[in-house]
């Protein structure tokens, strides 16, 4: 048995994770409700559970103005042009950095976990990230790195 290439994992987790994510932002701006109004809610016969007042930030740039699902969708394209990689972006140090890709990640996770529609996509993203971490620790380094050791003149 070989060795788990954490890395190539976290890639097609985090590859899948966010073409999920775009697609609950884009199922999120028609159908907008935020998640968390359960915590706070007050539950009206009929009508369900309404978000309590101190929600009403979060209210407000979900459910009135869909600005965390265009924000969601712009951090998804924005990843998957850097993680499938984007012509301008192959062989580039952004494209090898890990540490980038975690950071992206994470706030892709927030975002997501927000709104109602993305929060599988967030669980998935956070395992990426999680998986992304794992092979930094491993001191995991991506092939085109090894392809470019020696050369000069390149990144």
């Amino acid at each position: 048995m070989g060795n788990l290439v954490w890395h190539e994992y976290a890639r097609y987790v985090a590859l899948s994770a966010t073409t999920y994510t775009i697609w609950a932002a884009f199922w999120g701006i028609y159908y907008r409700k935020y998640f968390f109004d359960f915590v706070n809610g007050i539950i009206r016969s009929p009508g369900g559970v309404q978000p309590a007042p101190s929600d009403s930030v979060f209210v407000s740039i979900i459910v009135k103005a869909p600005v965390v699902q265009i924000l969601n969708m712009l951090l998804g394209f924005g990843y998957l042009a850097l993680d499938y990689p984007a012509p301008f972006l192959k062989n580039t140090s952004i494209h090898r950095s890990f540490p980038i890709r975690i950071v992206l990640l994470l706030l892709q996770t927030f975002f997501a976990i927000l709104y109602y529609q993305g929060t599988n996509g967030a669980i998935y993203s956070f395992i990426a990230a999680c998986c992304y971490i794992r092979a930094q620790m491993n001191g995991e380094i991506m092939p085109e790195a090894k392809d470019n050791k020696g050369r000069g003149g390149k990144a």
